[in-house]
């Protein structure tokens, strides 16, 4: 400490009992800086070096695993809040720095962090800055970093990720899921599912409404219909007609098609309708073009089935039939 400091410590501590006395007070603060700088040679605490930065500074990583343009301030809301509320950032994000004139880093770990900042300065909080933490890091680094902390957030869609993987496996495990798997720490199946979802048909990505929408269970259900010929052929040209629909819903004509109603028609179109069996019993009906009551026997019992959708006239005749070839011959 100074001499400044020191004498605000006594000062502080002049009315209490038991007040060391200087030497014993320089005594401590020794102790202090020594346990200190033998935990630091120990490995026992590392030292972070934060920075208040401009984000208009800050670049997104390329390879970034969240979609930037898809942030808004209506998906942000609760961060842009939450730094209003504590008056700052509370938590960097991960940098690294990079050569270029227009920028100082690029962002490995903070999209949404930097979005919610810059939102705040272009909407007259010019006070906020972004907090950052600079590293230097290689780009299978930067991946495996980014992926450990988005791996879990709800934020980032599965189709982000999936894209995201398979980007890397090739870029940095040279095609070898097993490698991949074992740097992430994660099971080959898990991997390899979320490989899958990476390569879906364009059509029925453009099917969905956004790329948010997209689930890895998604690419599990349409799997066994894209396998095959046939059923590919009509799930890909359903997908098809309703892109065409998503695309009218973006352009402010008509509503989107939620992701459970697509996947609702790519599984029909995928899976056709079993043809309706065959009547067992005898079809009574008020006329030729009527649907009518399919009535049986069996046993002493008569069995009657009809559409729970009939008229009351069209019952009434169907009924009036089968009366009549049963009692008037």
């Amino acid at each position: 400490m100074t001499r400044k400091h020191d004498a605000i410590f006594d000062d502080v501590l002049s009315d209490l009992e038991g007040v060391p006395d200087a030497s014993d007070r320089a005594g401590a603060r020794f102790l202090k800086r020594t346990t200190a700088i033998s935990d630091r040679l120990a490995g026992e605490v590392e030292e972070k070096t934060l920075r208040w930065v401009d984000p208009a500074r800050c670049r997104m990583w390329a390879r970034h695993n969240r979609d930037y343009a898809l942030l808004t301030e209506d998906n942000c809301r609760d961060l842009i809040d939450g730094i209003r509320s504590q008056g700052q950032q509370e938590f960097p994000a991960i940098v690294r720095p990079v050569d270029d004139e227009e920028y100082d880093f690029e962002v490995i770990c903070g999209a949404r962090r930097h979005f919610a900042v810059s939102w705040l300065r272009n909407n007259n909080y010019t006070q906020y800055k972004y907090l950052v933490e600079a590293r230097q890091l290689s780009d299978e680094e930067a991946f495996r970093l980014a992926d450990i902390e988005n791996r879990d957030r709800e934020d980032i869609s599965d189709y982000e990720r999936a894209l995201d993987y398979a980007d890397a496996v090739a870029r940095y495990y040279g095609g070898k899921q097993k490698a991949m798997a074992e740097r992430l720490e994660v099971s080959q199946p898990w991997l390899s599912r979320y490989l899958q979802l990476a390569k879906l048909p364009q059509a029925i990505v453009e099917a969905f409404p956004n790329i948010r929408e997209i689930r890895e269970r998604n690419a599990r259900e349409l799997k066994p219909l894209l396998s095959q010929p046939d059923t590919s052929r009509v799930v890909l040209e359903e997908a098809g007609a309703i892109g065409r629909e998503q695309a009218q819903a973006r352009s402010g004509r008509g509503s989107f098609v939620d992701a459970a109603t697509v996947m609702r028609r790519l599984t029909r179109a995928g899976r056709p309708a079993m043809p309706k069996p065959e009547p067992t019993g005898k079809v009574y009906r008020r006329s030729t073009h009527d649907r009518g009551i399919e009535v049986s026997r069996k046993g002493r019992k008569i069995h009657v089935e009809f559409d729970a959708d009939l008229s009351r006239a069209q019952l009434e005749g169907a009924f009036s039939a089968y009366l009549k070839t049963e009692f008037d011959g």
